[in-house]
């Protein structure tokens, strides 16, 4: 009996023991039900400075005041609103669409196209060894706005066209932890605030189950879609005193022709007529020297020929493809402002339609300062409703091609002429095309990953290259000459030649081994055949046109090919 009355109470305190052990996973299975998942509790500064500067959804570095100005920083200005905002020699550079403003560090007033304006304080300022900018100017030329915050004081800067949707946060019941703005879309990252129930916010985009929203006091952060209620779309929209843009379009398939000028303009006289030609470009004007002195052929007798025919005249100025004069020349404001006004006089004396600038061999690190002066000459251009066109080549490494600023340049001229050559130049130690098709064409579709198509015109060749190969001392030497489309007919016809089509390159192709010479000689020819598959090419990128250089290389055959394939474009 003993021994059975010990077993039951053993029983009993199992029972009990097991009983208690279930009533507590049960209560820490609440708990842990009812904070699951264990959202962090670290908090993490997002504004951590009085006057920070939020904008383009960002906190970005802090306004400084001074009086009654509010400064920015020209970083922030250049990297969110306007990135041609250009420093020189103590000023700051700033280009509308039809003013060039410059103003001096430091001091009051500035310069707007070369006219003087007063100011009661300077709108360029330097803090600390930065540049700053008066922000209340800024909104008086960009389409921008902005306003204090409450009670973080944030300089909360926003954009023309900044799209957000209103939002309330509508939760009943529910803890803390799930109200408060995460850095990261989960509840396990830092939080930045904590929100309210009934609490207006900004959603400004949705990542999964979360919003990125932002509270009227400027911070940012993401909490569950199912705590907040979304309400009506919010555009910006801002007004300002800028123009609107002034870039021409020519109201036709472009075929400019470019006219060789060294010395002397032709003799109008003695040229000949130029089917489905509308532009043509004399090489008129070029950089003399460092001073910004400009070198003037211009032709009165040209001029009116060319009214005479209906081209306009679009003169072409170029850098004399000098990189130190370009450099010195470009460096400063008032040198790149001398060369502007010469060629200002000159496209009115002349009554020019536009001017075609050719600046090539420039230093890399210098096509900034090319940037900057064809952008600002665009701006009295424009004014003048003149045609700005700039001539580049394809993407490629070396100083006549890592200059260029090409996506800068298409956003400020109405035209970029691509010059589709030279695939194999004169001096090149293998024989090959000036510029086959399968080459124009494979450049041609990277180019246009940084210009719009409607921008960008197709320049091509008329000059043939005449290469000979020769052994010398067991080896092969190279050399080739230039010839015009009648020099290459005439080279054929006087050794009974005749060509044939090359399919690789998408040429007419001639080779000729001379029996006294042992020198083989080699062309692929610049002729109706190529000149129509360009510009077909042209026509199926949907260009703006195309580009010939030069007028004195080309036969009559050259202008009524291209005439039929411009019949292609839209």
């Amino acid at each position: 009996m003993a021994t059975l009355e010990f077993r039951t109470k053993t029983k009993r305190k199992n029972k009990l023991f097991y009983g208690i052990l279930v009533l507590l996973l049960l209560a820490a299975a609440s708990l842990l039900f009812y904070f699951y998942p264990f959202a962090s509790s670290e908090k993490v500064q997002y504004i951590s400075n009085k006057n920070s500067i939020l904008v383009n959804g960002k906190i970005q570095g802090t306004a400084v005041q001074d009086g009654n100005q509010l400064y920015v920083p020209i970083k922030i200005v250049q990297k969110n609103i306007d990135q041609s905002l250009f420093i020189e020699n103590n000023a700051v550079i700033l280009t509308t669409n039809q003013k060039v403003i410059r103003m001096p560090l430091n001091k009051e007033g500035f310069t707007a196209n070369q006219v003087s304006k007063k100011t009661d304080f300077p709108i360029v300022k330097s803090i600390n060894n930065d540049i700053y900018i008066d922000l209340k100017t800024l909104t008086k030329i960009y389409p921008i706005q902005f306003h204090i915050t409450k009670e973080n004081k944030v300089i909360w800067i926003e954009k023309n066209n900044e799209a957000y949707e209103k939002g309330k946060i509508t939760v009943k019941d529910t803890r803390k932890a799930f109200l408060r703005l995460r850095t990261k879309p989960d509840l396990h990252s830092p939080y930045v605030e904590e929100t309210k129930k009934g609490e207006n916010i900004r959603i400004e985009k949705a990542i999964g189950e979360y919003y990125f929203v932002r509270t009227f006091e400027g911070i940012g952060g993401y909490i569950k879609k199912e705590y907040v209620t979304k309400n009506e779309k919010v555009q910006i929209s801002t007004v300002t005193t800028d123009e609107s843009t002034t870039s021409l379009k020519y109201n036709a398939p472009i075929h400019l022709t470019w006219e060789a000028v060294y010395t002397k303009t032709p003799n109008p006289d003695q040229l000949p007529k130029m089917p489905g030609v509308n532009i043509v470009s004399p090489t008129w004007f070029k950089l003399k020297n460092n001073q910004g002195d400009v070198a003037n052929l211009a032709s009165d007798s040209y001029m009116k020929w060319a009214r005479k025919n209906g081209y306009q005249v679009w003169a072409l100025f170029s850098n004399s493809f000098d990189p130190t004069l370009t450099k010195e020349a470009l460096t400063h404001y008032e040198t790149r402002t001398k060369i502007i006004n010469q060629l200002l006089t000159y496209v009115k004396t002349y009554k020019l339609d536009g001017l075609n600038i050719d600046i090539e061999n420039v230093s890399p690190e210098d096509g900034p300062l090319v940037t900057q002066f064809v952008r600002e000459l665009s701006v009295y251009l424009h004014n003048e409703g003149k045609y700005v066109s700039m001539d580049i080549t394809f993407i490629a490494k070396g100083s006549w091609s890592e200059f260029y600023e090409r996506d800068k340049l298409a956003a400020v001229v109405d035209y970029l002429i691509v010059m589709a050559y030279d695939e194999h130049w004169a001096s090149s130690p293998t024989a090959g095309s000036v510029a086959s098709l399968p080459w124009v064409k494979n450049n041609l579709e990277q180019l246009l990953k940084e210009v719009p198509n409607e921008k960008l015109i197709l320049g091509l060749p008329f000059f043939t290259r005449l290469w000979s190969e020769e052994m010398k001392d067991g080896q092969v030497s190279v050399s080739s000459k230039a010839l015009s489309m009648d020099q290459a007919n005439a080279w054929m016809k006087e050794r009974n030649l005749k060509a044939q089509e090359d399919p690789e390159t998408g040429q007419n192709y001639i080779e000729y081994k001379d029996a006294k010479t042992n020198i083989v000689y080699k062309m692929w020819l610049e002729d109706s055949l190529s000149l129509k598959k360009r510009a077909q090419l042209a026509a199926q990128y949907d260009l703006a046109g195309v580009a010939s250089w030069a007028r004195y290389f080309a036969d009559d055959s050259a202008w009524l090919a291209l005439q039929s394939s411009l019949s292609a474009f839209k």
